[in-house]
């Protein structure tokens, strides 16, 4: 007769020991009867059997999954509340080559994250995710979640979930099977041995499919939250099967890989024309700088109604056409006019890695509020461009150069006090050199169809150019205040 042995062990996909609790290195944080330990456990499984490990990634947010980084032993991001899809999103899409997996629950995914998850699983996106159903939220204390069933009782909702008044459980299975994209999606149940072998299953499907580039997957899994429901861990699971089921009934969604159509494929001389720059013979060679750009980074800064933000698209655009790397992030009020408004605008000759300038090398200040806003933060040594004849009595600046520039009583001059910023960009390209004035000309004679406004704008860049070769002196002594011109 042959012996045979059971072992149970903890899957490898596991820390040996959790360093969250030092005196309970062998216990998770859930709570006795909790359903996200064993979804855990399946997980972890499923990643070993398919030998996954080393290239997965668990995207895990705010909820009782947010110290799953302390259990898993692959690669681990912490998202901000609802956000796990598309911070996997972005993981999956920068490795493509990893296992991208998010782990959420139904107050992080259906609530403040639906918008993400919509539209992670209407793009198609090639990750995995995993939706813990328990129907309530957990961490936080028995708020009314998303899928808190009819009549059940929350924090929030201590007469029972009323349709007409919180409306009607949210189902996310069939919501995003209603779509085209989805690979595949599926609700399983942790209330039984027998469905808990069902739900690996479906979990170790959705890991293949990513495997196999297949697309979006997701495992909706209900789930048992004995603490916050305020029942028995057994009666948790058996209220799983009894009752969390009916409104939430298992089943395989969507299973089948989408057909979806071809991209169109864009000519890379169109691309270049519409650049502005010459075809290359070599489509795929990664264009050379131009040598006479420099990289700056840049703070438009004035009123709602004086060209701040376009500005900034000018100076980004005239970067795109030295095939420079740029970004233009905008800021204004609600207003139409007289709001404040600002943008921060970067030219690199290397790829961006983000929009944000705490710190520019230049500020352009159409009016004294901005430049009191933004002064202080330009780099030492850095330039400051405002529009006024002088600064303010009581304004001192020591650590940046300061170039009064009254560019607004220029364009009246000018004709038009609509090309105010044009003036001060002409004098921003003059006085930095970081890209050539015919590019500008070039934008603008694109950009602007007007031909009376198109040749006050060429005006106005003149204009701006000459006043800081003739006005300002170049090497100007600094004045005791500090840099000033």
């Amino acid at each position: 007769m042959n012996e045979y042995e059971v072992v149970h062990e903890k899957s490898p996909a596991f820390y040996d020991k959790y360093d969250r609790k030092a005196e309970l290195q062998q216990q998770t944080h859930y709570c006795p009867g909790c359903g996200h330990g064993v979804a855990h456990k399946l997980i972890a499984e499923a990643l070993t059997e398919l030998g996954l490990q080393d290239r997965a990634v668990l995207v895990s947010p705010v909820g009782c999954s947010v110290f799953a980084y302390y259990y898993f032993d692959v690669g681990n991001v912490q998202a901000a509340h609802g956000r796990a899809s598309a911070v996997a999103t972005a993981m999956k899409r920068s490795h493509p080559e990893a296992i991208v997996m998010s782990y959420q629950g139904d107050g992080d995914l259906a609530a403040i994250g639906t918008a993400e998850i919509v539209h992670a699983a209407n793009r198609g996106e090639n990750i995995c995710v995993f939706f813990v159903n328990n129907s309530i939220y957990g961490m936080t204390g028995g708020q009314m979640a998303p899928t808190t069933l009819m009549g059940q009782m929350s924090t929030t909702s201590p007469w029972g979930r009323r349709a007409n008044n919180e409306g009607l459980p949210l189902h996310v299975a069939e919501l995003l099977a209603s779509l085209e994209t989805p690979t595949y999606i599926e609700r399983v149940a942790l209330c039984d041995m027998k469905n808990i072998m069902k739900a690996k299953k479906a979990i170790k499907k959705a890991l293949e499919i990513q495997k196999n580039d297949g697309g979006f997957s997701l495992v909706e899994i209900l789930s048992p939250c004995p603490t916050i429901l305020k029942m028995d861990p057994l009666v948790a699971r058996k209220w799983v099967g009894e009752t969390l089921m009916k409104t939430f009934p298992l089943g395989v969604f969507r299973d089948r890989r989408p057909e979806l159509p071809e991209p169109p494929k864009v000519p890379v001389k169109t691309v270049a024309q519409a650049l502005g720059v010459e075809d290359r013979e070599n489509e795929h060679a990664t264009p050379s700088r131009r040598h006479h750009t420099s990289e700056i980074t840049v703070t438009f800064a004035g009123f709602g109604g004086q060209g701040i933000l376009l500005m900034g698209q000018l100076l980004a655009e005239m970067g795109l056409r030295e095939q420079m790397e740029v970004s233009w992030l905008p800021s204004y009020g609600p207003e139409m006019r007289s709001g404040s408004a600002h943008c921060h605008v970067t030219l690199s000759h290397e790829r961006i890695g983000s929009p944000l300038i705490s710190h520019p090398d230049v500020l352009v200040a159409m009016n004294e509020l901005s430049l009191r806003k933004f002064a202080s933060g330009v780099v030492p040594g850095g330039l400051i461009l405002y529009n006024a004849d002088q600064l303010p009595a009581d304004f001192k600046v020591t650590h940046a150069r300061v170039i009064c520039i009254p560019v607004s009583e220029m364009a009246d001059q000018i004709g038009s006090a609509k090309v105010a910023n044009v003036v001060m960009l002409g004098a921003l390209l003059e006085e930095t050199g970081c890209l050539p004035t015919d590019t500008a000309i070039d934008v603008l004679e694109q950009s602007v169809k007007n031909k009376k406004l198109l040749e006050l704008d060429r005006k106005a860049i003149a204009v701006g150019r000459d006043y800081i070769d003739t006005t300002v002196e170049v090497g100007a002594v600094a004045q005791p205040d500090g840099y000033s011109y």
